[in-house]
């Protein structure tokens, strides 16, 4: 077992005993762990994954919060805020170039930590990253440090959370990296609130950053996880219309895509400008807290959700494996042998005449030689004719096999250009399909079997009863109230 496998499981081990540590009442997702470590079998075998890869490390594990949006929109205040902690520098410049993730340690002390320290850990949502970042850098490989750090912190409110807090748009000299890796964010995050300045009227001005927290989230399976909030709005309590400002914003995203879904107006009490009128100040600090409220609902929604999550991505995969990926891999396979063996035949039947035209010429030469040195010399022209053909044979086949594979990848690779990471599994299952040593007649793609199709089949059974399992502790069907105080223990 090389040093990366071996690293890979121990890094699993540690997860499952920080799961099972952190929920011994409910091993739902410690178990959930067992059931990905059960799939990467199949991955490796398969050559979907590499040995120092995991399906586990696909999923964040722990409730993740990404708090998006330009630079003085207010997120760091409000993350300060809701932790209770001035954790964050706050400034109406762009304070931070780098995406913070934040998370609960026992020590009061904060600490800050580099980013090789979420780079190297699969608990957290970037581990290894990095080597994303040296795709994407615009000037060679580039630390991991100058994009993340890690903070901690003993807020109750980050236990068993995580938060993220990102540079601002229009503040960052490194865009495209940024955007790759806000998408990232976007893609693991549980709860995406998209926060707005509303000190800044003219959100046409905006309209490039719009369109990119906006548009790329509107058509998503899994929109309803945005939360769009229009901060600093006790600016607008000194407009004659302050509605108006409102108004301005919503018809700006409208213009991006977003028709639907709750629109936030919230602003920090303890940085708010004055609000003389008392009807005014009153009207806002009730639409303020209305709106804090359901914020927080969702936060706290999404430790229940983060289980379910997980065991459905477990679910999702195993699945994604039996029944889109074998099949594919398999349709493939067969267009492979088929044109294989069609090359075979046309490049067969050419040393076939070549064959036969060197034959006839030796067997001519040797009519010229006594007897006895006829039959000598034409066992050896025909023994030395035969290892040739042979060899020429050997060596055309697995030319041929191999440039057929090469063909057929390179269209694989534009019928998934926009999902590199799913064009890299099958690439790396169809080379090991296809590979020299493995004989043609075997039908099924490598690695897949009678085990690994159990193997899969058990995940799935085990994925629906976790899923059973969750019911039984967040649900009441039956109206006798003891899962409700389940529910509440475990928040």
């Amino acid at each position: 077992m090389s040093h990366n496998s071996t690293q890979i499981n121990k890094y699993l081990k540690s997860l499952q005993k920080h799961l099972a540590d952190e929920h011994p009442d409910n091993p739902t997702l410690a178990n959930a762990v067992k059931s990905f470590r059960k799939m990467d079998y199949v991955g490796h075998s398969m050559g979907l994954l590499n040995k120092d890869e995991s399906y586990a490390t696909c999923v964040t594990w722990w409730p993740m919060i990404a708090v998006l949006g330009t630079f003085s929109a207010g997120k760091s205040t409000f993350i300060n805020s809701y932790l209770n902690v001035p954790l964050q520098r706050t400034g109406n410049q762009a304070v931070d170039d780098k995406f913070t993730v934040i998370c609960f340690s026992r020590h009061n002390e904060a600490k800050t930590l580099p980013g090789i320290a979420l780079d190297a850990d699969p608990r957290f949502p970037f581990f290894q990253i990095s080597r994303s970042i040296e795709e994407i850098s615009e000037s060679g490989q580039e630390r991991i440090d100058a994009y993340l750090q890690l903070k901690t912190c003993s807020s109750e409110n980050v236990r068993g959370k995580i938060l993220i807090d990102s540079p601002g748009f229009d503040a960052d000299n490194q865009r495209a990296s940024t955007l790759r890796l806000t998408q990232h964010i976007i893609n693991l995050s549980d709860l995406v609130l998209v926060f707005f300045d509303a000190r800044h009227p003219e959100p046409k001005a905006m309209q490039d950053t719009l369109a990119y927290l906006v548009s790329a989230s509107v058509n998503r399976a899994d929109a309803n996880k945005f939360l769009y909030i229009l901060n600093q709005i006790d600016v607008t309590a000194q407009e004659d219309n302050p509605e108006e400002v409102v108004s301005a914003w919503q018809r700006s995203l409208a213009e991006v895509g977003l028709i639907s879904g709750r629109f936030y107006r919230t602003y920090n009490p303890s940085a708010a400008v004055p609000i003389a009128d008392p009807h005014i100040r009153e009207r806002f600090a009730k639409k303020r807290e209305e709106d804090m409220a359901d914020i927080n609902a969702r936060i706290h929604q999404i430790e229940v959700e983060r289980s379910y999550r997980i065991v459905g991505k477990l679910e999702q995969t195993a699945k994604v494996i039996k029944n889109q990926i074998v099949t594919k891999l398999g349709d493939m396979l067969s267009k492979w042998k088929s044109k294989v063996m069609l090359f075979d035949g046309l490049a067969f039947g050419t040393l076939a005449v070549i064959a036969g035209a060197l034959l006839t010429m030796t067997e001519s030469w040797g009519m010229l030689k006594t007897f006895p040195d006829e039959v000598m010399q034409g066992e050896t022209s025909a023994m030395a004719i035969a290892a040739f053909l042979l060899i020429a044979a050997m060596y055309t086949h697995f030319s041929i096999r191999r440039a057929v594979a090469n063909r057929m990848l390179k269209k694989l690779a534009n019928e998934f250009s926009k999902d590199p990471d799913i064009y890299k599994q099958y690439m790396q299952a169809f080379n090991k399909s296809t590979a020299a040593y493995r004989p043609m007649f075997l039908s099924g793609p490598a690695g897949w079997n009678d085990v690994a199709e159990d193997t899969i089949d058990e995940v799935i059974n085990e994925a629906n009863d976790y899923i059973q399992t969750l019911n039984d502790q967040f649900t009441n069907p039956s109206g006798n109230g003891q899962e409700n105080s389940q529910i509440n223990s475990n928040r």
